[in-house]
Order: structure tokens, then sequence, then C-alpha cells
């Protein structure tokens, strides 16, 4: 896998590529970091659930004006979509290429609506 600055990436997107790639070994050789491995084993459904309970509480502790917390949820957040890319076969770069698909589409802050949604 190639580094951010080889894909113009930032080092944020590269620290995604490298716990990308750990977590793909874990998965792989079933061994390693023990959270890691226990969830690569109870499957999909529960790095779904997993997902949204750290983005419910994300924001809510932005609606608490809880920065640090934001901060730290925020991270915990990331880890498990990345699990769940790692789990499902979806590389971050497939990712970081649909946004750049909708940037070049839409402006960077913007995005997809989906059918029947109204602005």
């Amino acid at each position: 896998m190639k580094h951010s600055d080889e894909l113009g990436l930032s080092p944020g997107s590269d620290c995604i590529e490298r716990l990308y790639e750990a977590v793909v070994a874990i998965k792989r050789h079933g061994q390693g970091a023990p959270r890691t491995v226990k969830l690569a084993q109870e499957g999909v459904a529960k790095m779904a659930k997993k997902l949204v309970e750290e983005a419910a509480e994300v924001g809510l502790d932005a609606v608490q004006g809880d920065r640090p917390q934001v901060i730290r949820e925020s991270a915990d957040l990331l880890y498990h979509l990345t699990v769940l890319w790692a789990e499902t076969g979806i590389d971050p770069a497939e990712v970081w290429d649909e946004m750049e698909r909708r940037e070049k589409l839409y402006g960077i802050a913007e995005k997809l609506l989906k059918p029947g949604s109204r602005l």
C-alpha cells in the first residue's frame, strides 16, 4: 500500500491506512490486539453495532460541548469504521477515491443527496 505522501493524502489518512493494514493483518493471523481479534470474530453485525454506538457518542458529546471527549470518541469511531471496512473488503483508498469524485462534482463540503431527500 502506498503512503499518504505518494497518494497526496494527509497524515490523518495515512494513520487510517496504517490502522487498516494492522486490522487486516490481525484478521488474517487471528492474533494481535485482543479487542480487535474479538471484534473480528464477532462479525459484521457486531461491528456495525459498535460503529453506530460510537457515532452516537460523538454526537452526544458534541451536543454537550465536551470537545476533548468528541476527539476521543471520534478516534474510536474511525477505529470501528476501519475495522468494518477491513471485514467487508473495502480499502480506505476506495473511500478516498469516492470523496475525490464527490469533491470534483459538488465541492469538498458537500455530500450526495439520497433519492427522494430534500435540502
